[in-house]
């Protein structure tokens, strides 16, 4: 089964990495009521790691939290920076071999012109 688990890792999705990403919250609670924005907001997010991630274990950090959260339930920022990491899950007898940690960029005071990076993992 060595064969199988070194092929396992060689895939592109399955590799440790850092990301950033700028993302729209804007366009994807547009005509959503008031009481759940922020909520709904937190779910995109979660929805978005997952699809560029590839990993079905996605933990949000409680900073991004508080920041989506900061404006109110109704007042969602428009857009959030936020950084993507593929980790290896520690957690042996968990099914998923990788999660992805959303945390939140600081100090972002504007969006133009931001690319998606690769941050170096430390």
């Amino acid at each position: 089964s060595s064969g199988i688990n070194a092929e396992w890792s060689l895939r592109p999705g399955n590799q440790v990495v850092t990301r950033e990403y700028t993302v729209n919250l804007h366009k994807r609670i547009h005509g959503i009521g008031f009481k759940r924005r922020a909520p709904r907001a937190i779910k995109e997010l979660r929805k978005f790691a997952e699809k560029t991630m590839g990993t079905p274990d996605v933990r949000i950090d409680t900073r991004l939290n508080k920041h989506v959260w900061h404006k109110g339930v109704k007042n969602v920022p428009f857009r959030v920076r936020v950084r993507l990491a593929r980790k290896r899950n520690e957690d042996e007898d968990s099914v998923h071999k990788l999660y992805t940690l959303v945390t939140v960029v600081e100090g972002v005071t504007s969006f133009k012109g931001l690319q998606t990076q690769n941050v170096d993992n430390e």
